[in-house]
């Protein structure tokens, strides 16, 4: 049968157009509240590539996930990255996630001891609302050199440091100090009266160890310059200020306490309401792949939870996360758990009451 060739051409022109507008109307979106970093563009145009899926990326803050989600019943994104210890709280309350399908998370790509943590520290009702991607520690950071000795937050109070140590009257000093003394103050998170005789002793502790405190840091800038100085030998501090250090005085290192770090971990999250469930599923086993891992770690500042995400890493900085974080001392991490309300509170007056002693 004879056909016009512009009629052909035009019947071929209509058809394309039909299937790329189909296409265009089919292709899915991922609406990702997430932090800065966590979702470096060239990740990004590499899961469309791969998948089709377009993402689109609101950075955020814990305060305002919540927030939004709070707001709209769970509606607005498809998949969230709060810190693990607002997950239970927040859900308990305005019911703003839905349960993590397991079966569609590949766990191999997971540091186990992470997964596991994050699931434990994220079931409500017996059911999993989050799994974990970003994380980071409050560690020591110390002159090796000067302080060869300091194993563990005790050590800070050795006196032969007098004046010569930093550290943050911050709620993690005080949980780092009562697991240093043989303490566990997240198992007494559901007793307050257990809990309180904990923060007597560490509130002794720390006011016994005044004399060694040249100055309590606030800023990650403030007490890099002091350990750069030598002003400070020995400081609990976010593990990235002594790998920051490092590269220019080798002598002073990341250490993992011996009691173990302090970690934080931002998860991986469900709204409720979610649109794109699948597409949440496929970025989350996307990004913990060890290559795409290490880009995020490049951009991030922090390492993931992902299986030898390490190893894709630039040398120098892996080297550096691998000395302090052998695979025993990240098993021994304490994650933090959700606070009970009016714990913070107790905390707040024991660190008054610290700085204010003489």
């Amino acid at each position: 049968m004879f056909i016009k060739k512009g009629k052909l051409l035009t019947g071929i022109m209509l058809g394309t157009g039909l299937i790329l507008t189909t296409l265009q109307t089919n292709a899915e979106t991922l609406r990702l509240l997430t932090w800065g970093g966590y979702a470096p563009e060239k990740v990004v145009e590499m899961f469309k590539a791969e998948t089709g899926i377009k993402v689109e990326v609101t950075n955020s803050n814990n305060e305002e996930m919540i927030s939004k989600l709070r707001a709209t019943g769970g509606a607005g994104f498809d998949l969230a990255q709060p810190s693990q210890d607002r997950i239970a709280g927040a859900q308990s309350e305005y019911e703003i996630y839905k349960p993590i399908d397991l079966s569609k998370v590949d766990a191999s790509k997971f540091i186990t001891s992470m997964l596991e943590g994050t699931k434990k520290n994220t079931t409500v009702d017996g059911k999993v609302y989050g799994v974990p991607h970003v994380w980071g520690t409050s560690a020591l950071t110390v002159n090796t050199k000067v302080a060869p000795d300091v194993k563990d937050y005790l050590d800070l109070c050795n006196p032969k440091y007098a004046g010569k140590v930093s550290y943050r009257m911050k709620r993690p000093t005080l949980i780092a100090f009562a697991f240093a003394m043989g303490l566990d103050p997240f198992a007494a998170y559901g007793d307050t009266t257990s809990y309180k005789m904990i923060m007597d002793k560490v509130e002794a502790k720390l006011i016994e160890c005044k004399p060694n405190v040249k100055a309590y840091w606030s800023g990650g800038d403030a007490l890099i310059n002091l350990i750069r100085s030598d002003e400070v030998v020995a400081a609990m501090a976010w593990d990235g200020s002594g790998w920051k250090v490092n590269a220019e005085k080798p002598e002073v290192k990341t250490i993992a306490p011996t009691s173990g770090a302090l970690g934080w971990i931002d998860t991986f999250a469900l709204p409720k309401k979610t649109k794109a469930e699948n597409a949440a599923y496929q970025w989350i086993n996307f990004v913990m792949r060890p290559e795409i891992a290490a880009m995020i770690t490049e951009a991030a500042g922090n390492f993931t939870a992902a299986k030898d995400g390490d190893k894709f890493v630039e040398e120098s900085k892996r080297m550096r996360f691998q000395e302090t974080f052998p695979a025993a001392a990240i098993d021994n991490i304490k994650w933090y758990p959700p606070v009970p309300a009016g714990l913070e509170d107790m905390e707040g007056k024991v660190l008054d009451r610290v700085q204010a002693a003489k």
